[in-house]
This record gives C-alpha cells, sequence and structure tokens, in this order.
C-alpha cells in the first residue's frame, strides 16, 4: 500500500457520515466540533464558511471546503445570521446520510456537508502540515478527478438506488484523497518541506515506505539511511529537515498509532501487537503504549470497544477519541525500547 493510502487507513475510526443540506435564506447553521476532520461542497447558490479563527470565508457553486481538525463553525448566506444548530434528520440510524432543510422566502443553496472519523490528535505530519481549511474554488478544468467525484455523490443523493449507503461512503472516502491530492498540487513547487515533499523526496520517501511496509522492524537511522544511500548523519539531517522531526521519532509515532488501531479494530493478543511494532515483550510494548497515549494497551482497549458499542449514526464522538489515550500529550523524544537503535 502507499503512503498516502496506508496512512488514512491508520488514522480512521470508523465511517464517514454525510449530510445533504438544502436551506433557502435566511439561514445559519452552527456545526460542533467533531472528533474527526469535515468538509463542505456547494452544490448549488452561495454561502459563507464562518470560521472559529478568521475572517469570513465566500463560497459559490462548486467550491469545496475542507476543515482539517473538524473544529466547530458556521454556514450562512450571510455572516450576520443568529446560527442555529445544524441537526440532521436521519430515516435510518444505520444509514452514514442525512438531510437538513431550512425553509425561507429567499435564494437556494445545496450542499454536501459530511465528517470523516479521523484521529487527528494522532501527532502525523499528514494532518500537521494542512492549514486549518482548505478551501478549494471551483475553477473549470481544475482537479477533474475530484469534480467527477463530487459529481456522483451528487447523483446518489438526487436519485438515490439499492446500495447508495455503501455506494456513498466509498465516495466520500474517495473525496478525501482527492481533497488531499488537489491541495498538494496547488502548492508551490519551490515548497521543500513537510509531509507534501516527502512523499516525493528521493532520500525520505523510500524510508518512509519502509517504516510503512514493516513497522515492526528493527530499524535505526542507519538502516533507513541505507535505502537511500546516505551516511547515518546525512540522513538524518535530511529527515529531519522535511518531514519536521528525527526519523526514530516518526517511527516510534507509527509504531504506536498502528498498535492502537490493532487494539481497537482487532482481536490479536498483546503479544502479537507488540511483536508486530516491533517490541521484544508484552512489558516493554505496555510501557511504550502508556508512555505514549497515558492508558495502558489492555485499559485502552477495553475503553474504545465499550464506547464502540454505540448504534451506528448515533451523535457520540468516535471511540478512539473518546478513550484517554487521545486526550494525552505525546511524550518528546523516544522510548527507552528504541534507543539502542539510535
Amino acid at each position: 500500500m502507499d503512503i498516502l493510502s496506508d496512512t488514512l487507513e491508520v488514522l480512521r475510526t470508523g465511517r464517514p457520515m454525510v449530510t445533504r443540506t438544502d436551506a433557502h435564506a435566511p439561514w445559519a447553521l452552527k456545526f460542533q466540533p467533531v472528533s474527526g476532520a469535515g468538509f463542505h461542497v456547494v452544490v448549488e447558490g452561495r454561502c459563507h464558511l464562518l470560521p472559529p479563527h478568521g475572517r469570513p470565508l465566500a463560497l459559490g457553486p462548486g467550491d469545496i471546503v475542507f476543515l482539517r481538525r473538524g473544529s466547530g463553525h458556521v454556514l450562512c448566506d450571510l455572516p450576520d445570521r443568529d446560527p442555529v444548530d445544524f441537526v440532521p434528520d436521519r430515516v435510518d440510524r444505520s444509514s452514514p446520510i442525512g438531510q437538513v432543510t431550512v425553509d425561507g422566502p429567499g435564494p437556494r443553496t445545496v450542499l454536501v456537508c459530511g465528517a470523516y472519523a479521523i484521529d487527528v490528535d494522532r501527532p502525523h505530519p499528514l494532518f500537521g502540515d494542512l492549514p486549518e481549511v482548505v478551501h478549494l474554488p471551483a475553477v473549470p478544468g481544475r482537479h477533474p478527478v475530484l469534480r467527477s467525484a463530487v459529481d456522483q455523490l451528487c447523483a446518489e443523493f438526487h436519485a438515490p438506488q439499492p446500495g447508495s449507503d455503501a455506494v456513498v461512503t466509498a465516495l466520500i472516502d474517495l473525496l478525501l484523497l482527492y481533497i488531499l491530492r488537489s491541495w498538494y498540487a496547488e502548492l508551490p513547487k519551490e515548497r521543500t518541506r513537510g509531509w507534501t515533499a516527502a512523499l516525493t523526496d528521493p532520500a525520505v520517501a523510500p524510508a518512509l515506505k519502509a517504516i510503512h511496509d514493516d513497522p515492526g522492524h528493527s530499524w535505526t537511522v542507519e538502516s533507513l539511511g541505507a535505502r537511500a544511500g546516505l551516511s547515518r548523519a546525512a540522513f538524518a539531517r535530511r529527515f529531519a529537515s522535511v518531514v519536521g522531526e528525527p526519523p526514530l521519532t516518526y517511527l516510534t509515532n507509527w509504531r504506536m498509532a498502528t498498535a492502537a488501531r490493532l487494539l481497537h479494530h482487532s482481536a490479536a493478543p498483546l503479544s502479537t501487537v507488540a511483536q508486530h511494532t516491533g517490541y521484544t515483550s508484552e512489558f516493554a510494548f505496555a510501557k511504550a503504549f502508556k508512555r505514549h497515549f497515558g492508558a495502558p494497551p489492555g485499559a485502552y482497549r477495553r475503553q474504545v470497544r465499550t464506547a464502540g458499542d454505540a448504534p451506528r449514526g448515533d451523535n457520540r464522538r468516535s471511540a478512539a477519541a473518546d478513550a484517554p489515550a487521545f486526550a494525552a500529550a505525546v511524550t518528546p523524544g523516544l522510548p527507552e525500547d528504541f534507543r539502542e537503535h539510535r
């Protein structure tokens, strides 16, 4: 699996949700913060996005906005409206699809509003590299694949058919990839730092792929640098300059993210999770996991499983995000178990 796909797969914590919003002026909808990321597509009409910080953003037909941390915000026809809470109607609680209708005498705006269940609190540069609000204005001829996915999504809303829930869920997942791709394509070519540069950097990309392909391997700075034909010191400097953190710090964070997903979504024993993430014993793994997330792996698994028993489609926070592990700050540096590999 390629690095971007693998990263999104591990950071996901549940199904995305999407709502068709049909509003006639005057209107203003307040979106509460979500444990993940959110997006809006303006299908018809015009509106304004009021972010938690900064000036109102005017949106027109075809515009797309992506909020990397699911921050609370307001969508409205005019910025001076008093908002009401955004509460979708769902005919079937198991469905990821909702509907919001606002009646009024004024112009009509149709939006597709979605939320991704992504653990944005894990320290991964994929989301740290993004601005709080990504705005992709509609420009004829730009990002045709993204526009095609939006058109297909709108078609499923306009004329639902058997299997629409599965189709919509798949399209929303594709939309996330296409939004990220489109944002990367808009960046100036002279940009040399960050996750975007890392994916194509001739020295860093092979090391990232090695880590993602086999997180349990006993990687060292030397062995990762050898993938690019660089010395230990030269590779360490290059990796830190491009990614923004040392190679073994990235390795540790990725191992912990992988472990959290295995604990959340599998019944694998702790010994298997430990082995898969590069630890020779359950004790060493449990010590590192607690240091990293603030909770031992067994307690973390029980809590996310209990929270995950909530019916699909309700408005609770994602199970993983509700765990205390994700409220804890990540301890800088590496667990003692990895220091021997420096």
